[in-house]
């Protein structure tokens, strides 16, 4: 079966950094589009940054273009996403997902992933 299982979460303080990572297995890894997502209480699920098979094309949504870097090592079947200068209002739950097919834009259409992660906890404090 498929399975996404994301780490690295935690409690840190305002301006700090944390490195998540997705570790994938039951798929043929360089197939799927990668993408990370995040969603805190009472809000709807936020596409954050998503990347190609290849690593080459990324994207990023403006809440934080700039402080987060999204990759993947095909070779270890694992996607990367680097949090720095971490603000109050990144804390949220965070999941990794994969889809079938690439496109700009696909990082705000949660409904093309086809596998999802069961979610690592971010808290940042002020």
């Amino acid at each position: 079966q498929v399975q996404l299982v994301e780490s690295g979460g935690g409690s840190v303080q305002a301006g700090g950094s944390l490195r998540l990572a997705c570790a994938a297995s039951g798929l043929t890894f360089d197939d799927y589009a990668l993408g990370w997502f995040r969603q805190a209480p009472g809000k709807e699920r936020e596409g954050i940054s998503c990347i190609n098979w290849s690593g080459r094309t990324t994207e990023y949504a403006d809440s934080v273009k700039g402080r987060f870097t999204i990759s993947r090592d095909n070779a270890k079947n694992t996607l990367y996403l680097q949090m720095n200068s971490l603000k109050p209002e990144d804390t949220a739950m965070y999941y990794c997902a994969a889809a079938t097919h690439y496109y700009p834009g696909i990082c705000s259409s949660p409904m093309e992933y086809a596998y999802w992660g069961q979610g690592t906890q971010v808290t940042v404090s002020s």
